[in-house]
């Protein structure tokens, strides 16, 4: 009998010994981060947003980060494009995916949305090349092209990977960028639309509005050495466009200077800016791109400044996602796109926007959805979201969890356009409007639901 106790007691104490060894090997796992980036310039001739390429005045850039070991990869990719929708993100997604060895619902792609530079929807490619009509809204070989270098840098950045032993948690404020675009008047209804450059002083004289004016960063560590930074800063990033000139505009200015200055790759994620620009700081005067630049630069040297950095291993790193069905706007009908859209007579690039119009609507009668994702590090926690989001939906994800550090990307899946505020449809303005949005004022408690349960 004692000889019996005795064993038990060999075997209890192996068990708990096991249990509590394989806990400390769990926690001591480490995360490996890599970095790629490719150059995303459209071919010279080529369809920018509005203006056929003239000139690369500064490359686009494709950058992103892959992280392994807490799962499936999670790929992480921001692209100087104005827009990626619908079936553009499927195949960036699932390409990508592929190189990563992951699934597409763990590959986010986002634009920082410059106007001097391309968009991608295959969805509205394919509407208007059965109408006649290929290549209207872009050059569908060149983005079949950078699908594949990205993939293929996705690929290569596998094989280097660095262990991520710590990350730091900073925010810096930026001084005169931000603006609300949206003036009410006393009735409360919109005003003036206070575009990105505002050449009437009387509207540029209104206040700011509702604004974030925080930057966020976080940066991956590995020991001491900075690996990759992300950063998160919210408006509409045209200091002036239309020139047929492809460029990063001011965001992308700043982020290329704060990465040649510390050497660490940087990659920068527009927030919820959908009704924010820089209209009350900018006339519209060329000078005002390396002044907005400066600032926002400024910005991005005090987050890192004012870091706060502490250790992590894997089992601090979670990757959830949220699938939802965006409401359609009802003034999308299908029998009138479709005449729009076999309709000759209706300027090309007209056509193109009625193509994505259909796309999208088809899409949603289908219940097609889309993933909202939540990247949680720790105390920090990272939205990514869809559409020209407005800022109330990041200040309202904040809110939510004050005692977390939350950044938001938007301008992830293009199709739906602006997402406004429910009380935004009933105020008027641009934003609102049947040629800017393509859904409906229900989606804000979508949306919001799907941020409070991956908040929690």
């Amino acid at each position: 009998m004692r000889c019996l106790n005795s064993i038990c007691l060999v075997v209890v104490f192996y068990l708990l010994t096991a249990t509590t060894t394989v806990d400390a090997v769990e926690k001591s796992k480490q995360v490996e981060l890599a970095t790629f980036a490719i150059d995303a310039s459209p071919p010279i001739g080529s369809p920018l947003a509005y203006d056929p390429v003239k000139e690369i005045q500064e490359p686009l850039s494709f950058k992103g980060i892959v992280l392994t070991g807490c799962g499936k990869p999670i790929v992480l990719c921001a692209v100087d494009w104005i827009g990626i929708g619908n079936e553009g993100q499927t195949v960036f997604k699932e390409r990508i995916a592929q190189a990563a060895g992951t699934t597409s619902n763990r590959v986010v792609v986002h634009t920082l949305h410059q106007h001097d530079a391309p968009r991608c929807d295959f969805s509205a490619e394919k509407l208007m090349s059965l109408h006649g009509a290929s290549g209207v809204g872009f050059d569908p070989a060149f983005m079949r092209q950078v699908v594949e270098r990205a993939a293929n840098a996705v690929a290569e950045a596998m094989k280097r990977t660095e262990p991520v032993t710590q990350i730091g948690l900073g925010s810096g404020k930026v001084e005169k960028v931000a603006s609300n675009r949206r003036i009410l008047g006393p009735d409360g209804k919109v005003l003036h639309t206070r575009y990105t450059a505002t050449r009437n002083p009387k509207i540029r004289a209104f206040p700011a509005g509702t604004i974030d004016p925080n930057l966020k960063m976080i940066v991956f560590y590995n020991q001491e050495n900075p690996l990759a930074v992300l950063t998160f800063y919210a408006t509409h990033p045209q200091s002036y466009y239309r020139t047929g000139l492809a460029n990063p505009d001011f965001p992308g200015m700043a982020r290329n200077a704060r990465e040649k200055k510390t050497g660490v790759p940087h990659i920068h994620f527009n927030g919820a800016g959908g009704n924010i620009g820089a209209g009350k700081w900018n006339d519209g005067a060329h000078k005002n791109r390396q002044v907005l630049a400066d600032r926002v630069e400024a910005g991005m040297k005090l987050a890192w400044e004012h870091q706060k950095k502490s250790p992590v291993a894997a089992a601090d790193f979670k990757w959830e996602t949220e699938p939802v069905c965006l409401p359609v706007a009802s003034h999308l009908v299908e029998e009138d796109l479709l005449a729009k859209l076999k309709n000759k007579d209706v300027k090309a690039s007209d056509r193109f926007y009625v193509a994505k119009n259909l796309a999208w609507l088809r899409r949603c009668k289908a219940g097609g959805t889309i993933d909202i994702a939540c990247l949680s590090i720790k105390n920090a926690r990272i939205l990514y979201m869809p559409g020209e989001l407005f800022v109330e939906y990041q200040l309202a994800a904040q809110k939510m969890r004050e005692d977390l550090f939350v950044c938001m990307a938007a301008y992830g899946e293009y199709a739906p356009g602006y997402i406004c505020t429910k009380i935004a449809y009933s105020q008027g303005g641009y934003e609102s409007s049947n040629r800017a949005s393509r859904v409906s004022k229900e989606v804000e408690k979508v949306l919001m639901d799907a941020m409070r349960k991956l908040l929690k």
